[in-house]
């Protein structure tokens, strides 16, 4: 059995793919959450880009998922694609700040410190920008940071939303 005819068994059509780049993303925020909340990791500013690059993803997935048309597919895994892209990009420089760390960080301010300085009308946005340090490395699995770990996660998402508009466009030749 080769690899385009496991793919075609697992995912026959581009619905499927975009649906399971949808419920991908929607389980990588769900065990960022865990992290957060359950482990005491703090995001940083580079985690909430990339968590909003995840959240978009999942919700363009999931919206042409359930779309009839097929340019709809098109159009959504171009988008997935250009996301993506994005996301690994962030990712990729949060990888490299780890791997040299700069020797002044200023990646964002601590939650308390926020909040006694600043009025609430401006402290709430702040807030979502993160506080932890994007070059601090607090968490690791099989040698990867959330950082590296990010990013192959982007990639395997842009390499799937790729091939979902690239056989799409072929089928409409």
């Amino acid at each position: 059995m080769n690899l385009m005819t496991l793919w075609n068994n697992c995912f026959g059509s581009p619905r499927r793919v975009l649906a399971a780049i949808a419920l991908f993303c929607a389980a990588l925020l769900a065990f960022g959450m865990y992290l957060q909340h359950v482990v005491g990791l703090e995001p940083c500013p580079m985690c909430i880009v990339q968590r909003y690059a995840m959240v978009l993803i999942a919700l363009v997935a999931g919206l042409a998922s359930s779309a009839s048309k097929k340019w709809i597919y098109v159009v959504g895994s171009f988008v997935v694609l250009v996301l993506a892209v994005a996301g690994a990009g962030v990712a990729a420089r949060q990888s490299w700040l780890q791997w040299y760390p700069p020797e002044f960080v200023s990646c964002g301010r601590d939650l308390y410190g926020m909040i006694e300085n600043f009025p609430l009308q401006r402290a709430l946005p702040m807030i979502f920008k993160g506080s932890g340090d994007c070059s601090k490395v607090d968490w690791t699995f099989l040698g990867g940071s959330i950082a590296n770990w990010s990013f192959i996660c982007f990639v395997l998402v842009a390499v799937t939303a790729a091939t979902v508009a690239f056989k799409q466009l072929l089928k409409a030749r």
